[in-house]
């Protein structure tokens, strides 16, 4: 027998929560305790929850404090059981209908597999088995890679490597109208970069054109996917890598090398060209700017001389026996300053006699210190001869011989 079952015998008559004052009292009036107070009995509230479970159902549960029925029980509604099963599994159902939606995502809603409606961000709530909901990330940024080995317009084959980064811009879209959209992208971006490849030169692609392609590529996959209704937008479209095949890249290399050589020896040429031109310019604004200063020159000296003349043909007007001599005077001086003869007039004689000046100062610069003394002295005799000769002259005749000398 248990513990805890009521009916013990002497030797069990307390349970574990009595404090020694033996058991509780019963629902019939016994008093085994006193007024000690325990926790309740298990066994005593499952009992209780049975009795009113059979009371629900429209039996008639025992009566405390009997071992048994009370003699009968009344009729059992048959629909409560299936009503009570009802409710509670509709309450199941409408409980799991509730969905949060994150900010990320967009829900595309089905009702018996047709589409129906686009969720936004939120807690929303549909029937469950009559609506499916589907989530779609629509902010998440996915990427596409494409590598593979094509022809170019000249024939040649070059290996390029492509990636493309895009995000799904209508989930409806994307869910609906084409089957695994993202594997149309992948063959859409290889079909889109064969073609781009196939009207451009291998030069091109290797060198300056990396970003037109790339463009190329962005503008005819875009346009592929706008046509196919695959709900992705593009992002960007990056040409990782452009190689020749393996085979022919030492080639490749040597002919890249010649031409930076080709580059390096225009833009040397280049400098060159600049540098000779900006010479050639400054000379020729030198050259520009001396003969506007020649004409200047000349044309103020032209215009002094016309001044001038104009001076002395007033003064020539006002004297010119005067001015005629004068005028005279000066031309000669002008003319005879410039030879290196000196000229003696001996009076009425017809002898003329010339001093060769240039010619005694030329020998006495090329001879030594004899030769230069012996001009000297050649010098001094002949102008002591002149003078003797000139002062013996002055003696005979009244009047005297004049002297002109000039250098």
């Amino acid at each position: 027998m248990a513990w805890n079952e009521p009916g013990g015998g002497g030797n069990n008559q307390q349970d574990p929560w009595s404090g020694g004052g033996g058991r509780r009292p019963g629902r019939n009036g016994g008093n085994n305790g006193g007024n000690n107070q325990g926790p309740p009995d298990l066994d005593e509230a499952l009992k209780k929850f049975q009795d009113k479970i059979n009371r629900m159902l429209g039996g008639r549960g025992k009566r405390p404090g009997t071992g048994g029925n009370d003699g009968g029980s009344g009729k059992r509604n048959p629909f409560v059981l299936p009503v009570l099963v009802l409710v509670v599994a509709v309450v199941i159902w409408a409980g799991s209908g509730f969905h949060l939606i994150d900010q990320s995502e967009r829900g595309v809603v089905f009702r018996f597999g047709k589409y129906t409606a686009t969720l936004n961000p939120g807690l929303h709530w549909n029937p469950p088995i009559v609506d499916q909901v589907e989530n779609v990330n629509v902010t998440s940024i996915r990427s596409a890679n494409q590598t593979d080995s094509m022809l170019t317009s000249d024939e040649n084959i070059v290996r390029v490597s492509v990636s493309a980064q895009y995000v799904v811009s209508d989930a409806h879209a994307f869910l609906v109208n084409v089957n695994e959209p993202e594997m149309t992208l992948q063959n859409a971006m290889d079909s889109a970069l064969r073609q781009e490849v196939g009207n451009m030169h291998l030069q091109e692609i290797l060198t300056t054109g990396r970003d037109r392609l790339g463009q190329r590529v962005f503008d005819r996959l875009s346009a592929y996917m706008d046509a196919y209704g695959t709900g992705l937008r593009l992002q960007t479209v990056n040409v990782e890598s452009t190689s020749p095949p393996d085979r022919v890249q030492d080639a490749f290399d040597d002919v890249i090398r010649a031409r930076e050589e080709r580059q390096r020896s225009i833009n040397q040429a280049n400098a060159y060209r600049q540098a000779v031109v900006l010479e050639a310019q400054g000379q020729k604004q030198r050259l520009l700017e001396e003969a506007d200063g020649y004409k200047a020159a000349v044309v103020s000296d032209a215009t002094g001389q016309t001044n001038r003349f104009i001076s002395l043909l007033t003064e020539y007007r006002q004297a010119p026996e005067v001015t005629r001599q004068r005028l005279y005077l000066e031309t000669i001086s002008q003319v005879l300053s410039k030879t290196p003869k000196a000229l003696v007039d001996l009076g009425d004689s017809d002898a003329v006699t010339v001093l060769p000046l240039n010619q005694m100062q030329a020998g006495s610069s090329r001879s030594g210190d004899g030769s230069s003394s012996m001009s000297t002295q050649q010098l001094e005799q002949i102008s002591r001869q002149v003078v003797d000769h000139m002062n013996s002259s002055s003696s005979q005749q009244s009047s005297g011989s004049s002297l002109r000398e000039g250098r």
